[in-house]
Order: structure tokens, then C-alpha cells, then sequence
């Protein structure tokens, strides 16, 4: 790959291409991973490692270096839309500049996306010229800006030299979880061991009512079929509201806590705000609330629609099952194996199994003998029936005083569907 330029994230596309079942994202990761060794760029969920890195030292004794944590907009390809951030390490003696980036992974190490898959991926934290950073964001329209942090000088320096120290090959890899030690929680984490943990005594405590599942959906929402891999595939673990320390995984939260911080002389830890590049394409998206109830409305007329079109044509009804069936079985396959085949725990114990359910693959023989104008069999109904029941489980479950999982609206949805199937299907 071109070492003038950094190489292309893929974590993110990764994680909603392997959860959005319907649109193949389980074909993404090889194909990502063979894109990021030929291209450039930079964004919260990793790149390909460079060829080679500068050296990084740090900051000699007489020189107190200038600590900043660069800011990069989403972009507008579907690998893009988390953003990115980097610490950026200033000598104001020389005017030279490092960028300290922990997004970068190699996309030729053996086992690659058998690693992706199981939730094992090795990172590494790389430093390079600032400016080379800015290349490809000025190219694209992506919006850059700089905080500069009101460090004491000995918290200046031991960050730089922590950083430098980092970089070096033998210290430079991590085993890279998504939402709870990206590129984006490093450069946190580096910040709160230079105050010596006053960043997380003053965000841990604080919530916004954010949670895993809302931050990935709202800033995937340009692209559909990312969203609906994350909203689908994420399980009740990602419904927990976050403390702002936690939301912190996507880097514009975590420039908006540290403008509300103060450092431990008592003085707001940002001491300035730079643009260094304008933002000229899409803003990140605002947050929106799901309107369920236009969910509901829409699965309620298509459950009558499919029930009446079952007393005048049962075989077209059951052609329109199978498609259904066949999407609720490539999802709930997934779904199954994301819980237990991998190490991706916030798609464990996923309750929109109960909604797109495995047992639409029984239905499939049952359906099939329909379409061709036979009985579909003494078992078909009571599957038709299990079905339905855990269509209703699930609004059920959600019901319950505890923290339930955000589905609402695939509830919504899909029940009336499901009950639609029952009784336009049912035995006469």
C-alpha cells in the first residue's frame, strides 16, 4: 500500500456487515480486507497498517510538547460514517507534528477474517506526520479540528513520552473490541492516565440516555442496509444507557465530554479549539426518535392484507410466506451463530430471534406443499402457531420492568405478520 497515505477503516463496515444478514454482509470482511491494503484513509474503526511509520520520540526535557486530540467528521462512503480521532503530539520549537492513531490493523496477517469473525482482531497504534493525516480528509470534504488540552507541563511530557513509548513495535498492538477499546477509547483512555483519572470521575457518573445500539444506528443511517445490520443483530447487552465515558467510543462524543471537563488545576481541560479543515459534505447525523407506532400501523395492514389474501388465494399467500420465511431463516441462522460461534457479545441473547425465528425453516415444507396445491400436513399448523406464540413472547419481554431490548418497532412489525401468516394460512 501507498505509505504517504493511511489506509482505509473497516471495523465498523465489518461489524454491520456481518450483522446485516438479509443484504450479505458476511461477504464483506474478505472484500474490505482487500480493499484497505489499497487504499487511504482514516476513521474511528481502524485502517491497514503502513508500511512504515516515522520515528516518534519524546519530547526532549526543555520542550513542553503541545497535546491535542483531532476531531475527523464522518464521511460520506459507508466505511466513514463513525468518524475518527487521533492525539496529536505538537513540538512548538520545531512546529513538527505526530499524529498518534490506534486504528490501524493489518490486513495480511494470517487468519484475518477468521479473527474478525470470532471477535479477535489485533490492532496497533502507529504514529505518523500530522499533515499527512490531512490529505485525504481535505480530498474528501471531511470536516478536522483540534482541542488543545490545558495539561500541566508534567502531564504534557509523560503523555508524549507514554505515546512514543506506545508507538514502538513490541508495545503497539491490542486486541481491538468495538465498542469498548477502539481507536476512539485509546485516545480517552491515554487522556485519563495523563490526569491521573479525573476524566472518567467526571463523565462515568453521567448519562445522556445513549446507548450502543442508538449511536451505531444513527450514525449508520445513511447507509440502510448498515443500520439495519446493527439494529437487527445487536442484542439486549447494546440497550444499557451509557455514561458519557462510555459513549465516548464515537469520537464526536468524545470531543463534546471533553468540553464539559476541567483538568486538575480546576480550569477547563480544553483550552482552545482549532478547524483546521471544513466540513463541506453531509453533517453527522442528528438523533431522531423510532416512531413505532408507524411500524405498527404499516405491519398492522399488511397482517390483514395477508390474512384476507389467504381466504382467496392460498397459494399466492404461501409464495409471499416462503420469501418471508426464508429471510426470518437466513437472519435467525446468523443470529444464532453471532451468539454462539463468536466473541461478539452485544449480539448475544438477541430477542429478535423470537421475531425472525429459526422455525420458519420447518414451515418452509409446509409452504411449498401450498404453492403446489396440496395439505400442508398435521404439523404445519401448530408451527404456524409456535411462531405467532413467539412473536407475542417477545412484545412480552419487552413489557417487563427490566432493561428491555430496544425492538419496539420490529415488534411492531413483525407481529402482526406473523399472526397475518396464522390465520390466512390456517387449516379450513
Amino acid at each position: 500500500m501507498n505509505p504517504i497515505r493511511r489506509a482505509t477503516p473497516r471495523s465498523a463496515v465489518l461489524l454491520a456487515l456481518w450483522l446485516c444478514a438479509a443484504l450479505a454482509f458476511l461477504t464483506a470482511p474478505a472484500l474490505a480486507a482487500a480493499q484497505t491494503a489499497q487504499t487511504a484513509s482514516a476513521d474511528t474503526t481502524g485502517t491497514a497498517a503502513p508500511a512504515q511509520t516515522p520515528s516518534a520520540s519524546a519530547a526532549p526535557a526543555t520542550t513542553v510538547p503541545r497535546i491535542g486530540v483531532a476531531t475527523m467528521q464522518p464521511g460520506e462512503i459507508f466505511w466513514e460514517r463513525f468518524g475518527h480521532d487521533a492525539l496529536v503530539v505538537l513540538d512548538p520549537g520545531t512546529g513538527a507534528a505526530i499524529s498518534y492513531n490506534f486504528g490501524f490493523f493489518d490486513p495480511e496477517e494470517p487468519d484475518f477474517v477468521g479473527r474478525f469473525m470470532r471477535n479477535d482482531m489485533r490492532y496497533r497504534l502507529a504514529a505518523l506526520p500530522f499533515e499527512q493525516d490531512l490529505a485525504l480528509y481535505r480530498e474528501e470534504g471531511r470536516g478536522v479540528s483540534i482541542q488543545w488540552l490545558d495539561l500541566d507541563d508534567d502531564q504534557a511530557r509523560t503523555l508524549a513520552a507514554s505515546l512514543a513509548e506506545n508507538a514502538k513495535p513490541e508495545n503497539a498492538y491490542y486486541r481491538y473490541q468495538y465498542f469498548d477499546d477502539n481507536c476512539s477509547t485509546r485516545v480517552r483512555d491515554a487522556i485519563d492516565r495523563a490526569l491521573g483519572g479525573a476524566l472518567r470521575r467526571q463523565i462515568e457518573g453521567r448519562s445522556r440516555g445513549n446507548t450502543l445500539r442508538g449511536e451505531a444506528v444513527r450514525l449508520a443511517s445513511p447507509a440502510p442496509w448498515m443500520w439495519l445490520g446493527f439494529d437487527i443483530g445487536l442484542g439486549a447487552a447494546a440497550d444499557k444507557p451509557l455514561p458519557v465515558w462510555g459513549e465516548a467510543y464515537v469520537p464526536m462524543r468524545l470531543a463534546a465530554a471533553l468540553r464539559e471537563v476541567k483538568n486538575t488545576q480546576g480550569r477547563p481541560l480544553v483550552l482552545s479549539e482549532q478547524e483546521i479543515l471544513p466540513h463541506r459534505i453531509a453533517p453527522e447525523p442528528a438523533e431522531t426518535r423510532r416512531n413505532w407506532v408507524r411500524w405498527a400501523a404499516f405491519g398492522v395492514v399488511l397482517g390483514l392484507a395477508l390474512a384476507g389474501l389467504g381466504r382467496r388465494r392460498p397459494r399466492v399467500l404461501a409464495a409471499l410466506a416462503l420469501a418471508l420465511w426464508t429471510l426470518c431463516g437466513i437472519l435467525a441462522a446468523l443470529m444464532l451463530f453471532i451468539w454462539f460461534g463468536t466473541g461478539h457479545t452485544y449480539g448475544w441473547g438477541n430477542q429478535n430471534l423470537l421475531l425472525f425465528n429459526p422455525l420458519c425453516w420447518l414451515l418452509w415444507l409446509g409452504g411449498w406443499r401450498i404453492l403446489r396445491g396440496r395439505e400442508a400436513g398435521p404439523w404445519f399448523q401448530r408451527l404456524l402457531l409456535t411462531v405467532a406464540a413467539c412473536a407475542v413472547l417477545a412484545l412480552f419481554l419487552h413489557g417487563l420492568p427490566t432493561q428491555p431490548q430496544r425492538n419496539a418497532h420490529w415488534i411492531a412489525l413483525m407481529l402482526p405478520l406473523h399472526l397475518g401468516l396464522l390465520l390466512g394460512l390456517r387449516k379450513r
